[in-house]
């Protein structure tokens, strides 16, 4: 299948995505990721090794798109919490208080 990332076409398949990672050690995933056969990658990890490309010049979204149509299982990352809500937690233990939020 014709795949476009970083503005590069790329003929892409399953097998040979399959193929590609096999042997590949899986980093520790914190953002999106991607099952390939019994293994989590994170996205960057794998358009990194299929396209030969820097990943900073493709977004985990292309690689999620072009996966996702071949058929691989994709999964988005952690969602973050608010930052005001550790803060407001933190200043209720130092005073001791109930937080309220």
């Amino acid at each position: 299948m014709r795949c476009v990332i970083a503005r590069f076409p790329f003929e892409l398949t399953k097998s040979g995505v399959l193929e590609t990672m096999k042997g590949v050690k899986p980093e520790p995933v914190a953002g999106e990721s991607v099952t390939i056969g019994r293994r989590q990658y994170p996205v960057k990890q794998v358009g990194a090794v299929i396209t030969r490309q820097d990943r900073r010049d493709f977004s985990a979204r292309e690689v999620v798109r072009a996966l996702t149509l071949l058929g691989f299982v994709c999964r988005p990352g952690p969602k973050a919490a608010p930052a005001h809500v550790g803060l407001v937690q933190q200043a209720s233990a130092l005073l001791g208080t109930p937080t309220a939020v």
